[in-house]
């Protein structure tokens, strides 16, 4: 142990009855410990929360989305979907004809998204048993067209799933040069019967129904156009390859999007509260640590005569600056060390236990990730840095004559 750490030491575990700096220096370890402790807990309180709202719009996000670069639409061919299907790791490769709708049931109505997906959907979307209300999840039955519909959009309309005589009317206008004034002429009606009633998110349960490609296509006449294909992967893992040798294999006229750089507003939204957060909580890290600043400046005033017979035995002033500079590490060191066991605790103790809960059947995500206790650890050597420079350095610059 070098001799100055060990003098730091010393000061900092004195064995002699606790005097006031003592006590600074044990609230400053308290102060750290504290900030440390919240530090780790927030991060990860927002990690989970990412984390959260990615796997609560993997619902109905895919993995992997192609949409065009320009356009709504684009055209498919046999061609296109046997270049996807070859890219390795792709399990499944789901089409897509969505467009807005006018949907109506009895006598009420609703602008919605109509979404027709091809007859693997299931394979594209994590659909969790809890997530389907009630009804069963399909899109099509012997042959017969049904609809997945969202929970609020069964709330606005009434849908009921029981009354197979009262099926919804979606209403589409038709692609015609001369728009018509007659509803009949100038709008496509396509009856459908709800299958199911799903609760994802507020975004897909206000305003989103799923139907069988077909129907969508007997709505809109697309034809062999398609508004995006999605992807479904063996291993997530892989999206990030997969993506890129995509973009290497189809023309620059495809935009492709992984399923963070679909929601990358809300990811965004979630990263910049968790930034200013982090700020946040890192400045009230350094108020507390003026009582390392004050701690340190006291010990330089008590212990002038230590410091005197130190210099005359021939101690350089990078020697005396070095033992209060390890004196603030210590504490750092110790406060640190306390908050991050603390913390980690709580953490794994909700991961556990699930004491806090975020509705009555999920408790409040937290995930902890290593990156970020070595953020807070490098934040804490910088304000402890700081905080004990100027007392370190004051300390050097005493007059030994009025000492000894």
């Amino acid at each position: 142990m070098h001799t100055y750490l060990f003098i730091a030491k010393r000061y900092l575990f004195s064995k002699k009855k606790k005097n006031f700096i003592n006590i600074i220096s044990i609230i400053s370890v308290i102060g750290v410990a504290v900030g440390t402790m919240a530090l780790v807990i927030v991060m990860s309180v927002f990690n989970g929360l990412q984390e959260f709202t990615m796997d609560l719009y993997s619902a109905h996000n895919p993995e992997i989305r192609i949409t065009p670069a320009q356009g709504k639409t684009f055209e498919i061919n046999d061609s296109l979907l046997n270049v996807i299907r070859q890219v390795k790791g792709v399990k499944a490769l789901t089409e897509i004809m969505e467009d807005n709708a006018l949907l109506r049931y009895g006598e009420n109505q609703l602008a919605v998204n109509v979404k027709g997906v091809s007859d693997n959907f299931l394979e594209q979307y994590q659909i969790q048993d809890n997530q389907l209300i009630s009804g069963e999840l399909i899109v099509k039955k012997e042959g017969t067209a049904y609809a997945l519909i969202g929970a609020q959009v069964q709330t606005q309309l009434g849908v009921s799933l029981q009354d197979d005589m009262k099926p919804m009317i979606c209403w589409y206008p038709r692609k015609q040069k001369k728009i018509s004034l007659d509803p009949n002429n100038a709008f496509t009606r396509k009856a459908i019967l709800p299958s199911g009633i799903l609760s994802i998110d507020q975004y897909f349960d206000k305003s989103n129904i799923i139907v069988p490609i077909e129907f969508a296509d007997e709505l809109m006449s697309y034809g062999n156009k398609r508004t995006s294909l999605e992807i479904k992967t063996t291993d997530y893992k892989l999206v990030s390859s997969i993506q890129s040798e995509l973009k290497n294999r189809l023309p620059t006229q495809f935009i492709i999007k992984n399923r963070e750089e679909q929601q990358a507003n809300i990811i965004k939204a979630v990263r910049i509260e968790r930034l200013f957060v982090f700020i946040a909580f890192a400045s009230i890290l350094g108020i507390a640590s003026f009582n390392i600043f004050f701690s340190l400046a006291m010990l330089a005033i008590e212990k002038q005569k230590d410091i005197a017979i130190l210099f005359s035995m021939g101690a350089s002033k990078k020697f005396i600056k070095r033992i209060f500079l390890a004196e603030g590490g210590l504490i750092a060191f110790i406060g640190t060390l306390i908050g991050l066991i603390l913390g980690l605790l709580v953490c794994f103790t909700q991961q556990e236990l699930g004491f806090i809960p975020l509705s009555p059947s999920q408790p409040y995500p937290i995930k902890i990730i290593l990156t970020d206790l070595i953020y807070i650890a490098i934040t804490i050597v910088v304000i402890t840095y700081i905080a004990s420079f100027v007392p370190a350095k004051n300390a050097t610059n005493l007059n030994i004559s009025e000492q000894l």
